[in-house]
């Protein structure tokens, strides 16, 4: 067995990997047929991915909702930690991510990489206002990609169905030309809400207009001497489902399963870019989601057909089971992450910075990438040996907790915290517990909460989870100060 430090002096010999990163929308871990054998969606590209990498079953996103997963992603913290303690950022929310933190793009911009963030931003904007406070879009925008780190940014400013509906690039619209463009049906697939649109701005084509610059800077950055980072958060396959004419109907499923396969071949396209231009060696590839999936996916319709976006997880979307937070995790390095590895290991998307910092040799600050794990011990052997993680947090669209360690989940609120039933409403009405401690080795579906029947484990990882709150971090190191204070039970 090579061992982590034979691996780590390996990566010093070589010039530092590009590292591409590409973040699905609202997908679910069962739409991967790789790791869902049951899958009425069959996915090629990212099969191929996982076969010839390491793909995570214990894989979780840092919120069941998009803009505080992103911003884990790229701070390596939890985003309740910040001003946003449930949901996401709108359409003119202030930018989240502080101007001293330090994120994946500015730490490795310091080694050298050019980084470039092209896609779905989501984690609000430093708009320019006129006079009496309006927004005027036309306008440069600051607080963005370009001033957290991002050498170039092209993409978009929230999800596909939060306005404004523009191009940016870097600091500015691609267009002075707004329009205003209508509410489609809002019980139908292809939803999106009432608001400003540019005029080289159509819907259906945003994936693939984002899935050729991705391509097109790959190729333009292979004939370059420094190593690159590329965030590709795509829009997909959120609302609203827009698969193009090559795709309608080749899943066999509905037009979500036909989104999803599109999301596959986009994957494919950035893997066969960094193939075709030699550089598959030296580049670590991560495929995952944001959370998981959204019921616009038509959950009842993919029932009848035998398919199931959350797999065997309870809960979905915004939830705090599983299904909310649970999510496909696939990385591929060619001759360092060995082929057709499966790990079982606990990892969170807040776990990109340290493992980046590990990458590029570069130590963290006590006030940085306080909730990221170093995962590479776990990429590039097949023991966890140098791999310790106390605990994982989870969070839902309403606020709510949940602590994760070992075999054990402590859940701080009655029902899923979210979208599923029973909602933090009915839940109430029911008059259901206010904790839910489930054996995931033996429940893994979470129907049956054990709170009562193991009051001392209850009493520790509660313990454990308020210590995660006041002490500022989940990692060892020196104690942080949160944003704004962290109510363990929000009242909200």
């Amino acid at each position: 067995m090579v061992s982590f430090q034979a691996c780590q002096n390996e990566i010093k010999k070589k010039i530092s990997p590009n590292i591409v990163y590409i973040l699905a929308d609202d997908m679910g871990y069962g739409d991967i047929s790789y790791l869902n054998r049951n899958s009425k969606i069959k996915t090629p590209h990212l099969d191929e991915m996982a076969q010839n990498g390491i793909h995570f079953t214990d894989a979780h996103s840092g919120s069941a909702v998009c803009t505080p997963t992103r911003y884990g992603i790229l701070t390596g913290r939890y985003a309740w930690r910040s001003s946003l303690k449930n949901g996401v950022t709108w359409s003119w929310s202030e930018p989240l991510i502080s101007r001293e933190r330090t994120t994946v793009a500015s730490l490795l911009k310091k080694k050298g990489y050019h980084t470039a963030c092209i896609g779905k931003w989501h984690l609000g904007l430093g708009w320019s206002k006129d006079s009496s406070g309006i927004v005027d879009i036309r306008k440069p925008i600051t607080e963005g990609p370009n001033d957290n780190g991002f050498d170039y940014f092209f993409g978009i400013t929230a999800s596909l169905d939060i306005p404004p509906y523009i191009y940016v690039e870097n600091d500015r619209s691609t267009t002075q030309q707004i329009d205003t463009i209508e509410a489609d049906d809002v019980q139908g697939m292809a939803f999106w809400r009432k608001g400003a649109i540019g005029a080289d701005f159509k819907m259906e084509e945003v994936l693939p207009v984002l899935t050729q610059k991705a391509v097109s800077y790959i190729n333009d950055r292979s004939s370059q001497e420094k190593p690159f980072f590329l965030y590709f958060p795509l829009p997909a396959p959120h609302t609203p489902i827009l698969p193009t004419r090559e795709f309608k109907g080749k899943s066999g499923t509905n037009p979500y399963g036909d989104f999803v396969l599109m999301v596959d071949n986009v994957v494919g396209q950035v893997v066969e870019a960094i193939k075709n231009k030699g550089l598959e060696e030296n580049t670590l590839i991560i495929f995952t989601s944001d959370n998981g999936c959204s019921p616009r996916a038509d959950f009842a319709t993919l029932a009848d057909l035998g398919h199931y976006p959350s797999h065997l997880y309870r809960g979905h979307k915004a939830d705090i089971y599983e299904g909310g937070h649970r999510i496909p995790f696939i990385a591929q390095w060619k001759n360092t992450i060995k082929a057709g590895i499966h790990s079982k290991e606990t990892i969170c998307l807040t776990d990109m910075l340290a493992t980046c910092a590990a990458i590029t040799q570069q130590p963290l600050a006590a006030n940085e990438g306080e909730d990221s794990y170093n995962i590479l011990p776990l990429l590039t052997t097949k023991t966890p040996t140098d791999y310790q993680r106390e605990a994982t947090v989870h969070h839902s669209i309403n606020g709510s907790f949940a602590i994760r360690q070992g075999k054990w989940k402590l859940i701080f609120c009655p029902g899923s915290g979210g979208w599923s039933q029973p909602t933090p409403q009915k839940a109430k009405q029911l008059q259901l517990p206010p904790l839910q401690l489930y054996d995931l080795d033996l429940d893994i579906k979470e129907q049956k909460n054990v709170a009562d029947k193991y009051p001392e484990k209850v009493k520790e990882l509660r313990s454990l989870m308020e210590k995660i709150i006041r002490e500022g971090r989940s990692t060892s190191g020196e104690i942080q100060p949160n944003d704004e204070p962290v109510e363990l039970f929000p009242t909200k």
